[in-house]
């Protein structure tokens, strides 16, 4: 599992959140500035009397909450609640709740936007009937929020079979396991079409990522679709303790414990790391083995 060179995903890490940023910026940017053309078009073929900045406004208007406000949100919401290919009902239930807060949040900040700058431009702005209105708005809405759901998971999937995946070995269709299933001695990761075996006591530390845990493998992350409560009581105890709510680090890469005047502690790994340890887990590290 050792390279000699960083990998591509490594490579890509420090230009990330430049591609994060920029593709939402290019997509939501041009689709206002597409829409705005769009509508201003027809406007002027209807003979409508608008101001050339009134269709500008409505589009910008919209993009600014998009990004500035529900793209965040969706952000968080998606790694709170990844979609997953199972529980139809509850998952189809949860973001429906999310689509209409997401649309009243749109309606409501961008209305409000509007009216602020027709104001001050000593005009009314009228959004028309609200029901009506609000109906097409979300019918618009939603597609943009199954877009952004859909466009989000997907890239998390391309990044974690970039990086590569961890799983635990199940147990044989015949025949008994070779090793405890219950108490993993090694994990299978997949990267690129290829799999391994990570051996349990190569795991220098592990840190909860929403409904993901990634271990950290010789330098790497992998993660591993589990909560940190649920790996931490399949992990060899003797081995392995939690220091954090977010956090489970292996005693054999533990090189000091640094008290904080807080109650909490830094944990110092031989590698150079530092991780957060909690008041509620500092006893148990240091009982454990971790050296004061």
């Amino acid at each position: 599992m050792r390279d000699t060179e960083p990998m591509p995903y490594e490579r890509y890490l420090p230009w990330r959140r430049w591609v994060e940023y920029g593709f939402w910026l290019v997509t939501i940017g041009g689709n206002c500035i597409a829409n705005t053309l769009v509508v201003l078009m027809e406007m002027r073929r209807r003979g409508a009397g608008v101001h050339a900045w009134e269709p500008m406004l409505w589009e910008a208007s919209s993009a600014i909450l998009w990004l500035g406000l529900i793209l965040p949100a969706m952000a968080w919401f998606t790694r709170r609640h990844p979609f997953r290919w199972g529980g139809w009902s509850v998952q189809l239930l949860r973001y429906l709740g999310a689509s209409l807060v997401v649309c009243g949040v749109h309606v409501l900040g961008m209305v409000a936007l509007r009216k602020l700058v027709y104001a001050g431009m000593g005009m009314d702005y009228d959004f028309g009937p609200w029901p009506r209105e609000l109906l097409y708005e979300y019918l618009k809405d939603v597609r943009s929020f199954a877009y952004i759901v859909l466009t989000m998971e997907a890239y998390r999937a391309l990044l974690r079979r970039w990086q590569g995946e961890a799983s635990l070995l199940s147990e044989p269709d015949e025949g008994p396991a070779l090793e405890p299933v219950e108490r993993p001695e090694r994990f299978l990761v997949r990267k690129l079409g290829r799999e391994f075996l990570v051996a349990a006591d190569d795991i220098e530390w592990l840190q909860a990522a929403g409904n993901y845990v990634n271990l950290r493998v010789r330098g790497h992350d992998y993660p591993l679709r589990s909560t940190i409560a649920g790996i931490e009581a399949r992990l060899d105890p003797d081995g392995f303790v939690r220091i954090h709510r977010s956090y489970i680090v292996n005693l054999g890469q533990v090189a000091s414990i640094e008290p904080l005047d807080s109650g909490d502690a830094r944990v110092h790994l031989r590698d150079g790391t530092v991780l957060p340890c909690s008041r509620r887990y500092r006893a148990g590290l240091r009982a454990r083995g971790g050296v004061e």
